[in-house]
């Protein structure tokens, strides 16, 4: 049996897949990110919060933000080695995870729209082309921290109908001191501005919100997609919980911006799994 990973910033879905193919294990942790936290850190994550049976596996497969280079990659490898005692542990970007997910082995468009945001030009097999997103404070455009930064920046320089602003504070019971403490103080920022997008849902067809959304979306597209030549023939494939909750919107975005769309899925899991399942026999 063969296990998967799949981690943002914010959770990490893992599933095991065994031989017959017809029984899958699945759980959530928090999210994983070499970046962010120690090995040791990553080791205390899995052992107090991962759930599925810690039998023997074939392989394992790792897919994660941050995961962007061979140093930071054994930030992951090693705890993961240590505690399933697997000598095959892969890791890799969770955006060759989204290429694999929605492309297979065909060449593609791939982008995650989720906590972060991400881009590529995917071949079949690698990534041949890639935009690096720069993370929420010099790039990320369209994802949730960037449009929960978005709003919450509206919100307090009142750049939102009064309103909004008033149904804003009502809902999350936060002074301006306690969400700028939460942003420049307090550990994952991301997160903390990513949780936001569940007000954005439940008021995007005020004008002023729907305007916030369509914008992030076309930031995107053109500081990023636009960057591959392919684009103007492929169509745009996204996964993440940000390109599908607000899907309609990106649609037109893409629309306004010269591209077209492919799948838009929540997550990549599912397009995972049947990738590894095709690619079973490569173990």
């Amino acid at each position: 049996m063969i296990l998967v990973a799949d981690s943002g910033s914010t959770k990490t879905t893992w599933c095991i897949i065994k031989k017959d193919f017809n029984s899958i294990e699945t759980c959530q942790t928090s999210g994983i990110n070499p970046f962010l936290q120690s090995p040791e850190e990553i080791s205390g994550t899995l052992r107090t919060e991962f759930s599925l049976s810690r039998g023997h596996f074939d392989a394992i497969y790792f897919y994660g933000a941050g995961c962007a280079n061979p140093e930071k990659n054994e930030k992951v490898r090693r705890p993961l080695g240590e505690l399933f005692k697997t000598n095959i542990v892969l890791v890799d970007s969770d955006l060759m995870a989204a290429a694999r997910s929605l492309c297979g082995d065909k060449p593609g468009i791939a982008a995650i729209l989720g906590t972060g945001s991400n881009s590529c030009y995917y071949d079949g097999k690698n990534i041949s082309r890639h935009v690096p997103p720069l993370g929420y404070i010099l790039g990320d455009e369209g994802s949730g921290t960037v449009l929960g930064r978005k709003l919450l920046s509206d919100i307090l320089k009142n750049q939102l109908p009064e309103k909004l602003c008033r149904a804003f504070f009502d809902k999350y019971k936060m002074q301006p001191a306690e969400i700028m403490d939460r942003v420049y103080r307090q550990p994952f920022p991301n997160r903390f501005m990513a949780q936001f997008t569940h007000f954005i849902a439940g008021h995007v067809e005020h004008p002023s919100i729907y305007k916030l959304v369509k914008e992030s979306f076309s930031e995107f597209l053109n500081r990023n997609v636009r960057q591959f030549p392919e684009a103007s023939r492929l169509p745009l494939n996204v996964t993440g919980s940000i390109g599908w909750h607000f899907r309609d919107i990106l649609k037109e975005a893409a629309v306004s911006s010269g591209f077209t769309t492919g799948l838009i899925t929540r997550g990549p899991m599912e397009g995972l799994l049947e990738y590894h399942k095709k690619n079973y026999h490569a173990i």
